[in-house]
């Protein structure tokens, strides 16, 4: 017998997705939405659904004028409805960056943000899927980072000086792998060709 999966184990694998998912209608009025959603908006439920995004999660430019969100000069280029509606053309809108400005707390935060919109339809009703990821620490790399002029090292929140590698890997966990770019190595050839006594040939 098939295995079959229920609207329980949906509504399961719906929340335990570890990014803001939220479902959405043409003009972004929230549908439902998931656990994350949820932790995220800290509202009544009567609060969110029916109401637009940008209300819903307090975007700086959902007040600029009276009607709302997606009625301002600055909701044209809105990163979420644009995606929205391209997805309601059929068009699968993956991973694009944004950055969010909203009031979180009473105060104004930052949340750089990965948007990925998928139509789909529900009871023969066109709707879309809309994913958002929070980047905002990756988004840290985009401020200054000290250097020195001289070697290279990194200062790090300690005040103290690490190698490039060092640096990504404490704090990103990144690690590097090496090569040689074709500049340098035309010029380690040119000095083994040209300057024995940087390379003095053995005996």
């Amino acid at each position: 017998m098939p295995y079959s999966v229920n609207a329980d184990m949906l509504r399961s694998v719906f929340d335990a997705i570890p990014s803001l998912i939220l479902v959405v209608d043409e003009d972004v009025r929230i549908q439902e939405y998931n656990a994350m959603a949820a932790e995220f908006l800290s509202a009544d439920r009567s609060a969110i659904l029916k109401h637009r995004g940008g209300e819903t999660i307090h975007c700086i430019h959902s007040t600029d004028v009276a009607e709302g969100c997606g009625r301002g000069p600055f909701c044209k280029d809105c990163i979420i409805r644009n995606s929205v509606n391209e997805a309601y053309r059929g068009k699968r809108v993956a991973r694009r960056r944004t950055r969010l400005e909203i009031i979180k707390d009473g105060k104004k935060a930052e949340i750089y943000s990965l948007i990925t919109a998928s139509p789909i339809t529900y009871r023969k009703r066109q709707l879309v899927l809309l994913l958002i990821e929070d980047i905002s620490e990756i988004a840290e790399l985009r401020r200054m980072i000290p250097i020195c002029s001289m070697c290279r090292k990194l200062r790090d929140d300690e005040a103290s000086w690490s190698r490039v590698e060092s640096y990504f890997k404490k704090h990103w966990d990144v690690d590097f792998s090496h090569a040689i770019c074709p500049e340098c190595y035309k010029t380690e050839v040119d000095k083994i060709e040209n300057g024995s006594k940087q390379y003095p040939l053995a005996q």
